[in-house]
């Protein structure tokens, strides 16, 4: 019986390298392992929103909470890591899916986009100031100033 070869033999530490790579990757894209919150500003009358309004809200098609105030949205860059997160594993969406709807919009005339803030204080600003507006922040960056909602 003929031996293998020298270059197909693994090294002895291969199969646990492996398997920590698997495990890293599973913590880390693991939809269990996010700690990102939808914030709302106190003055929004909700306390809980399922996915799918959720998703209506954040591409741009529900305009108006269910007391008639108008919803402003704000979203960090497309390339912001938590914007990559959040629409992933929150909204179910690639963040592409999402510009191009609302790119959609903007060129049918039907709407405008979400406002597009530079970071998360300045998310957590806009969001604490502005009537009836709706954001994202990781968990630690919460404060008194704003409200987390529970997504179901």
């Amino acid at each position: 019986m003929q031996q293998p070869s020298a270059s197909l033999a693994r090294p002895a530490g291969y199969r646990a390298a492996w398997l920590a790579c698997l495990l890293l990757a599973a913590l880390i894209f693991s939809p269990a392992s996010s700690a990102q919150e939808v914030i709302v500003n106190p003055d929004v009358p909700i306390e809980r929103i399922d996915k799918s309004t959720l998703r209506a809200i954040l591409s741009m098609r529900l305009r108006n909470w269910d007391n008639g105030e108008p919803i402003r949205v704000f979203v960090l860059d497309d390339q912001h890591p938590l914007h990559q997160r959040f629409t992933r594993q929150i909204l179910g969406l690639y963040p592409h899916r999402l510009r191009s709807a609302w790119d959609r919009l903007v060129y049918a005339g039907l709407g405008q986009a979400p406002t597009q803030v530079g970071n998360e204080l300045e998310m957590r600003t806009m969001v604490a100031t502005t009537p009836g507006a709706i954001g994202y922040l990781e968990k630690d960056m919460i404060d008194d100033s704003v409200r987390e909602i529970t997504v179901e």
